[in-house]
């Protein structure tokens, strides 16, 4: 997936609330707003003099001028849109490179059930199959760890899809580690322990967990590959 245009480079300065940041654009001598579509902590990311990667949204009616898209961490790129995962995952699904889910022909995306609403739907001739997409961030050692904010939201998410898999339907977990650098992938119990004790029930009750890695560069970014889930 390539970037909706040519990013920008740029240098952190702040964080002023959860959704915006403070940055210095190259070549601008004042600083500008940039919109964070990443609510989480970030605080290993974030750090002030770090390069950021923007896209410019001009508009009089906007708020803030750039979108972030980019961090740079050691060598690493870090894509820092909470959104993207689910498109990533769509754009693989159509091109049937994800080998677990390629026996589904036909999906649907942000379906209700009970009382949450999961991110994808599968359907085979004799099959159906619940996705729900988390984006991971937060590399420690090579591990890759989810959440890095508590998220009573995405706990509920894993106790929704153990109550679809014993009523017989199929249910996964794709975590998308946003980075390139990650080894495996685990539930930060530290952060979060009661999503990591759903995590594990999950697993125990046939909920299946993948998950993969991000190739990023400046203009585009792409599923890499599969690495294993550690509950």
């Amino acid at each position: 997936m390539k970037f909706p245009s040519p990013l920008q480079a740029a240098t952190f300065l702040s964080r002023p609330n959860r959704f915006t940041c403070l940055v210095q654009v190259l070549g601008r001598s004042e600083p500008a707003r940039a919109h964070l579509p990443d609510p989480g902590r970030l605080h290993e990311l974030l750090r002030p003099g770090v390069r950021l990667w923007l896209e410019p949204k001009p508009g009089e009616q906007r708020k803030t001028q750039y979108q972030v898209w980019l961090v740079e961490s050691g060598r690493s790129l870090v894509s820092l849109n909470t959104r993207l995962p689910n498109d990533l995952v769509q754009e693989a699904l159509a091109q049937g490179s994800l080998p677990e889910l390629a026996q589904y022909p036909t999906w649907e995306r942000e379906r209700r059930s009970g009382h949450s609403r999961l991110d994808f739907y599968l359907k085979s001739a004799d099959e159906t199959c619940w996705l729900e997409v988390k984006s991971v961030t937060l590399v420690e050692g090579g591990r890759g760890l989810f959440p890095d904010a508590p998220t009573e939201r995405g706990r509920k998410h894993i106790e929704e899809l153990i109550r679809l898999r014993r009523t017989g339907a199929r249910a996964v977990v794709c975590f998308v580690v946003q980075r390139a650098d990650a080894l495996s992938v685990a539930a930060n119990d530290r952060t979060d322990p009661k999503f990591a004790q759903a995590l594990q029930s999950a697993d125990r009750c046939g909920v299946d967990l993948i998950a993969y890695t991000c190739q990023i560069s400046t203009d585009r970014v792409v599923l890499s590959h599969s690495i294993p889930v550690l509950s």
